[in-house]
């Protein structure tokens, strides 16, 4: 069983190989960039930063199809960004009721 900092350190891990996986393809970066407003500067100065990761997963999370080609690049479930966004400051899980 995972301690509480073990699952953030773990998820803060995951999001930034997903903010390597947006880096690797420029329309997945601009589209990261502007959906968030961050700067690209910002990726190296935030890279750090529960809260920017926090945003890094959400993004992914926004879109069916950067989850399942972050997933399937990363050999990880479909259900790993949610698992880790939950572990980072800024988490609201969706009620669709």
């Amino acid at each position: 069983m995972q301690t509480t900092s073990n699952q953030q350190s773990s998820a803060e891990t995951l999001a930034l190989r997903a903010m390597t996986w947006l880096l690797d393809d420029t329309d997945r970066l601009q589209g990261f960039l502007v959906s968030t407003g961050a700067s690209p500067a910002d990726l190296a100065l935030r890279a750090t930063d529960p809260g920017f990761l926090g945003a890094v997963l959400d993004y992914l999370l926004s879109d069916d199809v950067l989850i399942t080609g972050f997933c399937d690049a990363s050999g990880l479930p479909y259900t790993a960004p949610l698992q880790a966004r939950a572990h980072l400051p800024g988490f609201s899980q969706m009620h669709w009721t």
